[in-house]
């Protein structure tokens, strides 16, 4: 019996565009697109720390938290994601990237300089819209930075840029905003990402010297029937959604549950938290990306199998920590849980990647993330915010909090039959 050994190469003649870099140069390029990618995550989710005081700052509900921390950033987010996927298709990404960059830095500046609520849900929307413009056009570039049987461990390092933004963003972000206040802690955030953009316009490259000529010749709409088409990208796109839902629902509320049920002091909350998701997801991202690359060289299926059986843990070890009444047993289950999250990550997109096709892989990653976000940042906290808002009515907030963050979480039971799925289809819709 024949073994898959991963996606396949150029066609004959043609070299990969990773052998016009040695692989220092690719390393390098690697560390700028993590730092960028560090930066956008740490805007995300350093908001999730500043709740509770924005809560009793503004006198809002659960339901505006959700809001704010969710649909407000996913408006433009996920309404400019595809469109600048395109642009990214046929024109420089590297200018992209840095534009965008400059863009969420600022507006996350603008955060600390709001006086009203409305005011920050309006910069929080744009800081979405300077967000759409890097993660699809970065994947992107990484694929063109690294030869196919690199791509995972490369897509691994890259999202360590997750576990890395999530702890600056709680344990720092809990620090800045316990001793100075939230607005400090913006501000303090937002400068840095203004003064990475000149590096990462001197530092990356764009290895393209023209857009490929199906990017040139076909529609928007022939790309999406065309991605439409793949079954297994159309349920993996399907499980991210469901997946992101909990990855920006229920874990947004982690920090405040933890000060509401446990009882910690918001610093204290966003220090153990944060060490959880940056120990945890750095084991895991590593584990991941091994385990992609190695298991799916012999079966391309193990880049679902591999989320499925991520997901289903993370649905286990989340749902123990919240019911849980042990802060010390919460606290090494979110560390697991971080485990299973970080491993999740690389085979996620490197599935992605393999049945998309090179001409159509910007607007795929964008399309992915555009329905990812739009159900985990839109959706996500606000239903969160609302079931908690709902059930506190009658059982009281602690209870409220906790009842919506294990129900929220229960939708990664049908994201890993969905990775499932995408498994037994994912050799058929292999394009190069």
């Amino acid at each position: 019996m024949s073994l898959d050994t991963g996606p396949p190469g150029p066609e004959p003649g043609q070299a990969h565009p990773s052998a016009a870099y040695s692989p220092r140069r690719r390393a390098f390029m690697l560390f700028v697109l993590f730092l960028v990618s560090t930066s956008s995550y740490l805007d995300r989710n350093m908001l999730s720390v500043a709740l509770e005081p924005i809560k009793a700052e503004f006198h809002t509900s659960d339901s505006m938290l959700g809001l704010l921390s969710g649909a407000s950033f996913a408006l433009l987010y996920v309404t400019l994601g595809i469109p600048v996927a395109r642009w990214a298709d046929r024109g420089d990404r590297k200018l992209i990237i840095t534009g965008a960059l400059a863009i969420w830095s600022a507006m996350t500046v603008v955060c600390g300089l709001t006086a009203s609520f409305l005011q920050l849900v309006l910069a929080r929307i744009g800081v979405g819209a300077g967000e759409a413009g890097a993660m699809a056009p970065a994947q992107s570039l990484l694929a063109d930075y690294f030869p196919p049987r690199q791509r995972g461990r490369a897509i691994s390092f890259f999202m360590l840029s997750v576990t890395a933004g999530n702890f600056l963003g709680l344990s720092g972000g809990g620090w800045l905003s316990q001793a100075f206040g939230w607005r400090v802690m913006f501000l303090a955030v937002g400068a840095p990402g203004l003064l990475l953009a000149p590096l990462v316009f001197t530092a990356l490259k764009e290895p393209r010297v023209s857009a490929p000529p199906v990017a040139r010749t076909e529609t928007l709409g022939a790309t999406l029937r065309a991605l439409w088409a793949k079954p297994a990208y159309v349920m993996a796109v399907a499980a991210m959604a469901l997946f992101f839902g909990v990855a920006y629902g229920p874990l947004a509320f982690v920090v405040p549950f933890m000060i509401r049920v446990h009882g910690l002091k918001v610093g204290e909350a966003g220090a153990a938290y944060g060490l959880c998701t940056a120990v945890g997801g750095l084991a895991g991202s590593l584990i991941g990306g091994l385990l992609t690359d190695r298991l799916s060289a012999l079966d391309l299926r193990w880049l679902a199998w591999i989320p499925a059986m991520g997901v289903a843990a993370i649905c286990a070890l989340y749902q123990c920590a919240f019911l849980t009444p042990s802060p010390a047993a919460m606290i090494g289950l979110l560390f697991f849980g971080s485990v299973a999250t970080g491993a999740a990550y690389p085979p996620m997109y490197a599935l992605l990647h393999a049945v998309c096709g090179s001409a159509r892989r910007v607007v795929a990653i964008a399309a992915a993330l555009f329905v990812a976000n739009l159900v985990g940042f839109g959706l996500g906290p606000l239903s969160v915010g609302l079931v908690s808002d709902l059930v506190a009515r009658t059982l009281g907030g602690a209870a409220g909090l906790t009842a919506a963050l294990v129900l929220v979480s229960a939708a990664l039971i049908p994201a890993g039959l969905l990775f499932v799925g995408a498994a037994a289809r994912v050799r058929a819709d292999l394009e190069a």
